[in-house]
């Protein structure tokens, strides 16, 4: 399979510059590109048809939110991660209702930030544990007069899915919830792929969602 191809978008040359050293380690990670800020970043983006963008929030000339949110928009086959060192709510939820894909922050683990660009090139949602949490509490707060009661699952989740939705829904990737568990990464990810489908989510943070809906979590 060809590499997933990664632009990197930060104002902090030496950040960008460290990171792209580290994600050129693995195989099947292609760094394409950098950018200074949004702006430049919507033009490289056009110009390098990236899979997946790691783009930092706070940033001169355009920001990374006002950036995703184009970005979303012009190419919207593109995974974006918010990759900042800020995880107030302020700037989760404006990222994430902007089309990121993703949340991290830069003290994240190197084999975490590798997976969740993997993850990212395959339509996956990725969020830190504590930016998950913030999304399911908010989820918790929505006003539900007037909704419609929760329907029941038509397949309903085994204990063994039921342990690894509520491992995913807190933020932890295929590989945490494998040693969490003691069940081999491939196993993971097939539990995973059926968590979605009974759901009838198309991502992690989707049935993180749909399930405390449904009281599953």
């Amino acid at each position: 399979m060809s590499p997933v191809r990664v632009l990197l978008v930060d104002d902090q040359a030496l950040f960008r510059e460290a990171l792209a050293t580290l994600l050129a380690t693995h195989d099947a990670i292609e760094v394409v590109g950098e950018a200074g800020n949004g702006d430049e970043a919507i033009r490289r983006a056009a110009e390098l048809t990236p899979d997946v963008v790691l783009m930092d929030l706070r940033m001169p000339v355009l920001d990374g939110v006002a950036a995703t949110r184009r970005l979303r928009t012009d190419h919207p086959g593109i995974g974006i991660i918010a990759l900042t060192t800020f995880d107030d709510d302020e700037n989760v939820f404006a990222a994430l209702r902007a089309g990121a894909s993703g949340y991290l922050l830069k003290d994240v683990s190197s084999a975490r930030l590798i997976e969740a660009v993997l993850a990212a090139a395959r339509g996956e949602s990725v969020l830190q544990p504590s930016v998950a949490a913030k999304v399911v509490a908010q989820f918790v707060r929505l006003p539900s007069a007037g909704a419609p009661a929760p329907q029941p699952l038509v397949v309903p989740l085994s204990d063994r899915e039921l342990e690894v939705l509520r491992l995913l829904a807190t933020g932890h990737s295929n590989r945490e919830i494998a040693t969490t568990l003691h069940l081999a990464e491939g196993t993971v990810k097939n539990h995973v792929t059926n968590v979605l489908s009974k759901l009838n989510a198309r991502d992690r943070t989707q049935a993180a969602l749909r399930a405390r809906s449904l009281g599953l979590l």
